[in-house]
């Protein structure tokens, strides 16, 4: 959620002067741009994979543990574990590690010792964690404003979002029927706080690029959106309905939405973006952010970052960081400091939680082995597809999983696995070896990703069919949820990918 605040509120003149300093970011930026001060990166020319996961807190019973507090408390880790929106919601931050050779091995390893450790530290709480993309046992009054994580950047940007709303936020979601049915779900609901986000619980996937290099990156994960999502879906359930497989998406976009009906029905941009175009530099985006999107916490520093630049400083740029944290483009561009040195990198946010370990470090090597592929084509991919296919893409990808239809240049429309299978594992393998993985690494990981595929069982496939098959035995929803997230969380723990289970 990014940095800190101390303000609750803020006045008018408060949003003149943010603006003018996210101006005098962007200022200093484009010189740091120009006199390559991000020349660091060259001297480093291994990429590092990082990652941030978000998880549910359930007890026993799998009904949402409401004590993120006392959870992050027990465990005693606070380099690792953080606060989330939801009281129901930690999230993880993982160490970068570098993307060659045996790495992402001890990537998961520690990943694995780190979920151990916490789960022997929190276990007296009546709360375990759950790699989920949402909790399907989550109900409309787990959502409420009372549920919101006690930290002030929290409580500020609920209080921003409504302000600039003027009303409640709206929740409309029309479903897609379970295995068997005919029928539509529709999950109608007037919400009095933004709650509704933190039931989105995602992996977050980081490569710092060099600025050069940006532009191809962020262009070809936009590509990759649909299929990723297609492929590791792992949300089909919100307060007793069965919605979309990547139900995440949606949820997201309406729950942080600050639009009121008649700006969406002016075009006004939605802070949750895929975007209008391709880009040509990682300016486009942030000149973008600024252009089109009021502050909501327009906390503003004393520190001048062109004055930082001319002491031979390297600027924090607090308020471009603060501003471009608060718009949630599903590949967003961050701007950060890493011991003393200035970098940028790609955030994919566009995939859920889970649903184990293996899953989350397979869709991770799909991603950077296809996004690397893509970039060293001879002929860009963005050329022969356009802007707005690539949206629809991702609408489709999230709707549908993988028996979504996708568009693919000299392809056409495509079962999404079978684009999978045929177009883009191929190019997985070729970009991880590319970066330098070895073989193990490459066979380990994209072997589940193809499993996933053949077998078309995702997380989300899994949850729908095991609800269905239950309810045809005669339980009802709520009992049926309950029982299936149970044996979720078995097989979660059992560390078997998800195209496995039974």
């Amino acid at each position: 959620m990014g940095a800190e605040i101390s303000a609750r509120s803020f006045t008018g003149e408060d949003r003149r002067m943010f603006r003018s300093k996210v101006r005098d970011c962007m200022k200093a930026l484009e010189r740091m741009l120009r006199e390559d001060v991000f020349v660091d990166v060259h001297s480093s020319p291994e990429p590092h994979l990082g990652m941030e996961i978000e998880f549910n807190l359930v007890r026993d019973d799998m009904s949402p543990a409401m004590s993120n507090l006392e959870v992050l408390q027990a465990i005693d880790d606070h380099a690792v574990f953080q606060t989330e929106l939801g009281q129901f919601n930690v999230e993880m931050n993982v160490e970068p590690r570098r993307l060659t050779g045996d790495e992402p091995f001890e990537l998961e390893e520690s990943l694995r010792s780190s979920l151990r450790r916490a789960d022997e530290r929190m276990h007296l709480h009546d709360a375990q964690l759950v790699m989920i993309g949402m909790l399907p046992t989550l109900e409309l009054d787990d959502l409420e404003r009372g549920r919101i994580t006690a930290n002030p950047r929290y409580e500020a940007l609920n209080e921003q979002i409504f302000a600039a709303r003027g009303e409640d936020i709206e929740l409309d979601l029309d479903g897609v029927p379970l295995p068997g049915r005919d029928d539509v779900e529709t999950l109608r609901a007037d919400m009095n706080s933004v709650v509704p986000e933190a039931a989105c619980t995602s992996l977050q996937l980081h490569l710092r690029i060099a600025p050069e290099d940006f532009a191809t990156h962020w262009n070809a994960a936009q590509c990759l959106a649909g299929a990723q999502v297609a492929l590791a879906a792992n949300s089909p359930f919100l307060a007793g309905k069965a919605l979309w497989h990547e139900s995440r998406i949606p949820l997201f976009a309406q729950a942080t939405d600050t639009r009121p009906l008649e700006l969406r029905n002016q075009g006004v941009r939605p802070r949750v973006w895929f975007g209008e175009r391709w880009i040509d530099s990682v300016l486009d985006l942030f000149e973008e952010n600024s252009r089109y999107f009021t502050a909501l916490l327009p906390e503003v520093s004393d520190v001048d970052p062109m004055a930082e630049l001319d002491a031979g400083r390297v600027p924090e740029l607090r308020e471009l960081q603060m501003h471009n944290g608060t718009i949630y483009r599903w590949n967003r561009p961050v701007y950060d400091i890493s011991d003393g040195h200035p970098h940028l990198r790609v955030e994919n946010r566009v995939l859920p939680a889970g649903p184990t370990v293996l899953d989350t470090m397979a869709n991770a090597a799909f991603y950077y082995g296809t996004l690397r592929a893509l970039t060293d084509a001879d002929e860009p991919l963005w050329r022969d597809l356009s802007f707005d296919a690539a949206e629809r893409n991702l609408v489709l990808g999230a709707k549908f999983g993988l028996d979504a239809k996708l568009y693919w240049p000299r392809t056409g429309w495509v079962g999404a696995d079978e684009l999978v299978l045929r177009c883009l594992l191929p190019l997985a393998h070729q970009g991880l070896e590319a970066y330098g993985l070895s073989a193990a690494v490459r066979d380990r990981y994209l072997g589940i990703v193809e499993g996933r595929a053949l077998t078309r069982q995702t997380g989300a496939a899994w949850q729908r069919r095991q609800v269905a098959r239950r309810e045809a035995a005669g339980e009802n929803r709520r009992t049926a949820l309950l029982g299936m997230m149970k044996d979720y969380v078995q097989n979660m723990a059992s560390g078997t990918p998800v195209h496995e289970w039974e």
